[in-house]
């Protein structure tokens, strides 16, 4: 990658979860082991691999793990605490303290997807910069889509916008491209859509997509990239999703 664009990119990494469906409400989601190492390891050590100018991991449940795992293995790394889990968006606007002095665009990454790999990243944000994207969106096609946001575009192949699947209608159901939940925004723009996400929905939180649409209709330059493969976006949210990422992980060897 052009080493000047890594001047003005930086990282944040979701890793405040409390991870339920894990089963292990004792520890912090993030420190899962995964083929030897915590989750958290694994996105670090490629986020390092891209030269970032900062990486400000978001912490919250049992933070104390986390931040000395990170501090004891990695270096140069910032912390933002999440004390409420109020949903991704909310996460996010954690950090802006942090990012009070950048101006630059902010990757956004999740201490849950573990196998997501650098040289990926490394094409995601060249489509950004090479698009003059305001914001990005890292995407992939799965045969079966069912419970992620789709990738909506027009008929000349340009990002609209995302629909999740309880708002999806019949032929939306049918799109294969959905949301790798991976963005690169800049950052001002990003905090300042944040503070334009409302939370009246079931859940009652914050969630991150919400800027896409909040940015597209400021008329800000927007794009979605089908760059990744699926198995790099799997999500470790069950000991059953742990199972399969190890296999991956063994049969590709991505660190080797």
């Amino acid at each position: 990658m052009n080493a000047i664009r890594n001047k003005n990119l930086a990282i944040t990494v979701l890793a405040a979860g409390k991870g339920k469906r894990m089963k292990k409400t004792g520890m912090s989601k993030v420190m899962t082991i995964l083929a030897g190492k915590p989750l958290i390891a694994h996105v670090v050590e490629q986020a390092k691999k891209l030269n970032p100018n900062k990486i400000v991991l978001i912490v919250g449940h049992k933070k104390e793990s986390v931040i000395d795992y990170v501090n004891n293995n990695f270096n140069n790394v910032e912390f933002a605490e999440q004390t409420d889990q109020f949903g991704t968006g909310h996460a996010v606007a954690q950090t802006e303290n942090g990012f009070s002095t950048y101006n630059g665009d902010i990757l956004i990454l999740s201490g849950d997807v573990p196998l997501l790999c650098a040289e990926t990243l490394e094409k995601f944000t060249e489509f950004h910069y090479d698009g003059k994207n305001d914001l990005s969106v890292l995407s992939t096609f799965t045969k079966e889509p069912q419970d992620y946001g789709r990738i909506i575009r027009d008929s000349n192949n340009n990002f609209l916008k995302i629909v999740e699947e309880k708002d999806a209608n019949d032929n939306e159901k049918q799109i294969k491209e959905i949301n790798g939940g991976v963005y690169l925004v800049k950052s001002k723009l990003l905090f300042n859509a944040l503070k334009q996400v409302q939370n009246n929905n079931t859940q009652n939180e914050y969630y991150l997509t919400d800027i896409i649409e909040i940015l597209q209709k400021q008329g800000y330059q927007t794009g979605a990239f089908a760059g990744a493969d699926i198995n790099e976006l799997q999500g470790i949210n069950s000991p059953e999703d742990l199972v399969l990422a190890e296999k991956y992980y063994r049969e590709n060897q991505r660190n080797a």
